[in-house]
């Protein structure tokens, strides 16, 4: 017997009877109305929620990223929520095209204190709930369905004898069958039209239906089939706004959303970066850069979503996960050498494209700069990394382009240096390294001095320049004079340095680049030499002139023997 065995003490959710479901053929094509939670849901869930001036700050931040929907409290909860949206609504920071929604229970007391805190605000939205579930009744209020009902309408009717004539054109409706997951479907619609009819609605005027996972208790194609069940079968559908309300008790919040619009949801309310009570609300974030990902315009703006993170971090206290989705510090990070390869491949072939081509470098399904992220970050190095991921990061961090037939090389000294440290390398450690084992490895072969004459002479009734090399070098410990001619620098240094015990070998590979501008400009080389004995050995020189570059690089070569 399994030890994880539940023996009858869970069961699923009851199928919902939707026949001919459409949802999984459909797509989204266009952004939800979004609604933020962050000032409610999200700051109740805070271990010290925030303050007015916070609040004020987040608001907004909201506004700026394109909310035009945002709950901002639960003003019969606390004086510090009510006096927000006082504030709010006094302070005038409310934009023309944005509607404040406060929350409140169906009771007498606690809408009288909700009215009364919208006075004078140029619109909002009255979002009213009470549970439904089977539990909830059964434990919570020890109340039936026709009591629950009465429970809804007459909060309903409540709002509406709050309300003059003018305010009643001012503030809509929003109701939520809270715990609607767990309802059963019929009594959602039910209750839902009870509160339809007791609301009454104005020429022109919709209502908001919000149908929560409150609780998320199955596989989001279940609450799909809620939700298509509910859109089907509730009457004057065009007169009613469907709207999703996603935890993510199950790790499933955001496919919930997503499969909530395929079924016929309207809009999406959720938080930033996902806060939230326990797993927390939907991330809103991810929601809207995965429409962004398909090519749709989410028409929220995390074109700097680094910024977004660090205000939203300062004003909840909330860290956010390295993982997450678009924003985590490591999603646009690869350690597995086949994966960096890839991503390099990728970058090079874009490097060459129009700005606007279709984006497909291997395991990004976004390009960063889209959302403020760098390129810097994308490979990081550590003992899974592969040959390409240090050139890559040489190449991005300090413009050093290293030969392809090199990256082994490069790649094998900082795997050892990895293990050894057992954690990630920094571009500044791969460097270091990069610069001790190749630019200023001295350990059998250095240059004391060193002078070349170019002259010119006469071969086969053409002009031919020859080029002088003397100088003292040190081999293993010993000083040597060496002098010989060459066809260029390079030749003329080979041919010296013949002279002395070091190894006989042959040029295979040698490339050279710039990297700088002007009187900053450096010069670097990278050659391989093959040994008599058959070793090839890659070194790599620096310098203000390519051909001391070329001497240089001959240098480290023979000092990796």
């Amino acid at each position: 017997m399994s030890v994880m065995n539940p023996n009858g003490k869970y069961a699923p959710i009851a199928d919902i009877p939707l026949e001919n479901r459409e949802w999984p053929s459909r797509h989204i094509t266009k952004a939800p109305i979004w609604c933020s939670v962050d000032l409610r849901d999200g700051n109740q869930a805070l271990v010290n929620p925030m303050g007015i001036e916070t609040k004020l700050a987040f608001f907004d931040l909201l506004v700026k990223l394109g909310f035009k929907e945002v709950e901002v409290g639960f003003p019969a909860a606390s004086d510090t929520e009510y006096e927000f949206i006082r504030r709010l609504i006094e302070e005038d920071h409310i934009p023309d095209d944005v509607t404040i929604q406060v929350l409140c229970q169906a009771r007498e007391q606690l809408v009288k204190k909700t009215v009364e805190s919208l006075k004078g605000a140029p619109r909002a939205i009255f979002h009213i709930y009470n549970s439904t579930s089977p539990a909830q009744r059964k434990y919570t209020f020890g109340k039936s369905k026709e009591e629950i009902t009465k429970i809804a309408v007459d909060g309903v009717a409540c709002i509406k004898g709050c309300l003059s004539a003018e305010d009643r054109r001012k503030i809509r409706i929003e109701y939520s069958p809270e715990s609607f997951s767990m309802t059963e479907i019929d009594y959602a619609l039910e209750i839902c039209e009870a509160v339809k009819g007791a609301w009454g609605l104005l020429p022109g005027e919709k209502i908001i239906m919000n149908l929560p996972t409150t609780v998320e208790c199955s596989t989001p194609n279940m609450y799909a089939d809620q939700v298509e069940y509910f859109s089907k079968h509730i009457s004057e559908r065009e007169k009613v706004i469907l709207s999703t309300h996603c935890h993510n008790d199950r790790g499933t919040g955001v496919a919930s959303a997503e499969l909530g619009l395929l079924a016929g949801a309207d809009r999406v309310e959720g938080c930033l970066f996902g806060n939230g009570e326990r797993t927390g609300n939907l991330d809103i974030v991810n929601v809207a850069l995965n429409m962004f990902s398909q090519g749709v315009d989410p028409e929220l703006d995390f074109r700097d979503i680094t910024a977004v993170a660090e205000k939203y971090m300062e004003f909840t206290g909330m860290d956010i996960f390295p993982r997450t989705p678009y924003v985590g510090d490591l999603v646009f990070t690869a350690f597995s050498g086949s994966h960096q390869d890839a991503i390099r491949k990728g970058m090079a072939a874009r490097a060459t494209m129009e700005k606007d081509a279709l984006w497909d470098v291997p395991y990004l399904l976004i390009d960063p700069h889209d959302i403020g992220r760098q390129y810097e970050g994308i490979i990081r190095i550590n003992s899974q990394s592969g040959k390409g991921g240090a050139a890559f990061v040489l190449e991005q961090d300090y413009g050093l382009s290293v030969p392809k037939a090199m990256h082994p090389a490069l790649g094998a000294v900082v795997k050892k240096a990895a293990d050894e440290a057992q954690r990630e390398l920094k571009p500044a450690e791969i460097y270091a390294l990069f610069e001790s084992t190749w630019l200023k490895n001295r350990r059998n072969l250095s240059i004391v001095d060193l002078a070349q004459t170019q002259v010119e002479g006469k071969g086969d009734g053409e002009a031919e320049e020859t080029t002088l090399c003397r100088g003292v070098v040190i081999w293993q410990g010993k000083q040597y004079t060496i002098g010989d001619k060459g066809n260029g620098p390079l030749d003329a240094f080979c041919n010296a340095l013949s002279t002395t015990p070091a190894p006989r070998f042959s040029t295979t590979a040698f490339h050279e680049h710039s990297v700088g501008k002007g009187n900053d400009t450096s010069a670097y080389a990278y050659i391989q030499l093959t040994t008599e004995d058959g070793r090839d050995l890659w070194g790599v020189g620096k310098s203000t002139s390519v051909g001391r570059a070329g001497i240089d690089a001959v240098v480290s070569a023979l000092n990796q023997l």
